[in-house]
């Protein structure tokens, strides 16, 4: 194994135990917060939003590669229709299942095993996306 899959492996046990921490893992807080009867999961999203933009957009500045090796890359991406459509059907997901991708994968952690057909549902949903529209 080299040093790239021992990080990603461990940023992901780490994102996995602040999920599970966090009760993004259980899917009855999760469906409470989007019925806006408890914001306690925005404190964790924020979080992880200001993590996210410091790793995009200052830490850059201040090293010459990334650590694994690469180079960094602007962003070319753009806002679009697919955009939309894709948050659309992201939130509906979430919205009926509880759980997003990430959390689900943590819910099995915690031994939420009839997650296990939201996950396959989201790895069909992915396949077609990628094979007929990507």
């Amino acid at each position: 194994m080299n040093k790239r899959n021992i990080v990603l492996f461990l940023a992901g046990i780490l994102f996995g135990f602040g999920l599970g921490l966090g009760g993004m893992a259980k899917q009855e807080i999760v469906l409470s917060f989007l019925q806006l009867e408890d914001l306690g999961l925005l404190v964790l999203m924020g979080g992880a939003a200001s993590v996210t933009f410091i790793a995009i957009n200052i830490i850059p500045r201040f090293l010459k590669k990334p650590f694994l090796g690469g180079g960094f890359k602007p962003r070319t991406r753009t806002f679009s229709r697919n955009t939309i459509i894709g948050a659309i059907i992201f939130g509906v997901g979430w919205g009926i299942s509880g759980q997003c991708p990430g959390s689900a994968l943590a819910s099995l952690g915690v031994g939420n095993l009839p997650v296990l057909i939201g996950i396959t549902t989201e790895f069909i949903g992915s396949y077609i996306m990628g094979r007929y529209f990507g």
